[in-house]
């Protein structure tokens, strides 16, 4: 980094801008539902991209592939409450949508498996 470019990164101390400014002070998500494994994918285009805020649009760049809240928060190197307060944002614009792995049923429905079992018999 060099120039102008640089000037809120200082080497020894990362980000100059703190957490709470790239929330504007706020400290709770609006979507209690987002969780560690609480998968996210950016959609298409953004509604009204000007409007969106830097941290924003690298969210929607790194989630054009799913990513778990937790990888989002790792690749932006920020606390895991400010990605879940952007996050909020995203999805109540219709940015992204998410999908919680957990509450995926593990086990498949018995009468699905003996459906599936009747029709290989059938064969």
């Amino acid at each position: 980094m060099s120039g102008r470019e640089d000037w809120w990164y200082d080497e020894a101390a990362g980000p100059l801008v703190r957490p709470y400014a790239m929330v504007r002070g706020r400290t709770r998500p609006l979507r209690p539902e987002l969780h560690l494994v609480t998968q996210v994918r950016a959609m298409p285009s953004p509604a009204d991209p000007e409007a969106l805020s830097v941290e924003h649009l690298e969210i929607m760049e790194l989630c054009r592939r799913p990513l778990s809240v937790a990888e989002v928060a790792a690749y932006l190197d920020v606390p895991l409450v400010v990605v879940k307060v952007l996050l909020s944002d995203l999805i109540q614009r219709g940015d992204v949508v998410i999908r919680d792995p957990s509450r995926v049923p593990l086990v498949p429905d018995r009468n699905l498996l003996q459906a599936v079992l009747d029709g290989v018999r059938g064969i």
